[in-house]
């Protein structure tokens, strides 16, 4: 099989290889494992703690065609800047300490019941970054679905399959980089994805205010998402996720890639196992060169087009048909 060149950029696992924190590494491996979008994802070191500013180039001198003895008229280009909120997601774990001592690996025991607030928190995050609305819910992110360059089929970036039911899901592709689309952290922090810290024995109290003995662990998500040009993000809305019409349609993904700086070089394909299945039974059914198997990871992989194809659980398939 084609092995695939794993881009040398700062994921999750290369920032927590950097932090000298066995636990932030095995944590940033669990994710990896559990939410595939996490694993190309770039991460990069906010310029503020709350938020991330940057700046977008709007437009560009054109020049002008002159004559002989005439003069031209002066230009620049233009900027605007976009300040981007990082989030913050939080959650509590208490067990009780009997049933900590009492287990016959206590700190296994323990281990368990966090890594299920990891992989929740987990599954959180990466669902924010698709569908996450701060109109609604300020104290979010807002997702690359509620962003104006992706959620009508007039934007140049969004391209429809068809679809017009409510049963309907989206493919997403994304060029992930430090210029083009990454996640932030706060700056100074050494937090990247989720950050366990143990709060050892403390005092927990029940429903009615009654003191007991627990274990306490703190769980923080911090991250914002920045997209410094919207055409290194593209959507395939509207696709079915049932029947044989509007379904995965493999020359809208090859139209959208060809839309991308540089035709989609480097970019990730992400969609739930709904698509994953209509789009391996299309290749199964083809003998051409724009599928090819590949591994990534040590693990065998879905190319289209030499992009890795990437399973995200949280991609809904329940979507409303974008119009």
């Amino acid at each position: 099989m084609a092995e695939l060149d794993i881009r040398g950029q700062l994921t999750l696992i290369e920032l927590a290889k950097r932090t000298n924190n066995k636990e932030l590494l095995t944590i940033a491996e669990v994710l990896n494992q559990d939410n595939e979008f996490i694993q190309d994802a770039v991460w990069v070191e906010a310029n503020d703690i709350t938020s991330h500013v940057y700046t977008r180039r709007a437009s560009l001198p054109t020049g002008s065609w002159r004559r002989i003895n005439e003069g031209v008229a002066e230009e620049s280009s233009s900027t605007i800047q976009v300040r981007e909120p990082i989030g913050i997601l939080e959650a509590f774990s208490k067990v009780d300490c009997f049933l900590v001592d009492n287990a016959p690996n206590p700190v296994q025991f323990r281990t368990n019941e966090d890594m299920a607030f990891v992989e929740g928190l987990g599954q959180n995050m990466v669902e924010k970054c698709f569908y996450g609305n701060i109109a609604t819910d300020p104290e979010q992110i807002n997702g690359l679905s509620i962003r104006g360059a992706y959620n009508t089929i007039a934007d140049a970036n969004v391209w429809a399959a068809g679809g017009t039911e409510s049963d309907l899901a989206s493919i997403w592709i994304i060029q992930w980089g430090a210029n083009k689309v990454h996640l932030v952290y706060p700056r100074g922090s050494q937090s990247m994805g989720v950050k366990r810290t143990d709060l050892g024995r403390t005092v927990a109290y029940d429903s009615s205010y009654n003191p007991y003995m627990a274990y306490w662990s703190n769980f923080v998500v911090n991250i914002g998402l920045v997209i410094r040009d919207d055409r290194n993000v593209q959507r395939i809305v509207n696709i079915e996720t049932a029947g044989s019409s509007n379904i995965f349609d493999d020359d809208l993904l090859i139209k959208a890639l060809n839309h991308m700086p540089g035709r989609g070089a480097g970019a990730s394909i992400y969609m739930n196992e709904t698509m994953l299945s209509q789009m391996d039974i299309r290749a199964k059914d083809k003998s051409n060169v724009d599928w090819q198997p590949g591994e990534a990871f040590g693990a065998p992989v879905t190319l289209f087009k030499g992009h890795v194809v990437r399973k995200v659980d949280q991609l809904l398939t329940t979507e409303t048909a974008i119009t």
